[in-house]
Formats: structure tokens, sequence, C-alpha cells
């Protein structure tokens, strides 16, 4: 985490854990991820992922069988679950 705020730039933010919601890659449904690492900002009040946080869950999403995943799953059993393929082959 960065000293300052990614929206506002002020130095009064925080850790906190949230609930965040994603769309698979297929875009078939959104999931919610309970507990997710996240910034808050006591300024903006902006609550937020950095680049870091947003890349795992997006290349986690790839990698482990969506078919699995429940409506509502949180952040740690997420990035415990088994994964099928050992890397993101889309990103490049």
């Amino acid at each position: 985490m960065g000293n300052s705020c990614d929206w506002c730039e002020s130095s009064h933010v925080v850790l906190t854990k949230q609930s965040v919601y994603w769309e698979l890659p297929e875009g078939t449904r959104a999931i919610e991820i309970t507990d997710t690492p996240s910034i808050y900002c006591h300024d903006c009040h902006m609550i937020y992922q950095n680049d870091e946080m947003v890349k795992n869950i997006e290349d986690q999403l790839f990698l482990i069988d969506r078919e699995k995943l429940t409506a509502v799953v949180p952040y740690k059993d997420f990035m415990q679950m088994e994964r099928i393929l050992k890397r993101n082959y889309f990103d490049f």
C-alpha cells in the first residue's frame, strides 16, 4: 500500500477488508468476494484495491475451475482454491 490515496492523494488511508463484486471472465455472472484486502481513504471516502490486488484476483479467476465458485466466497478461500492452470496465459 502506498502512503497516499490513489484518488485524492490524501495521507489519511488505512487498510481494511471489504466485499468486492467481480464479473467472471466469461461474463456469465458476478461473484462477491468477502473480506478482500482494501484501502479506505478517510478524506474522499473511496474504498479500493490496489493494482497488485486487482491483478491477483483476475489471475486467480483464470487459474481456477470457475464452475466450483459459489455466489459468495471469502477472499482467503478464493485465493486458496485449487488451480487448474499454472499461470494466466491470457496475461500478455
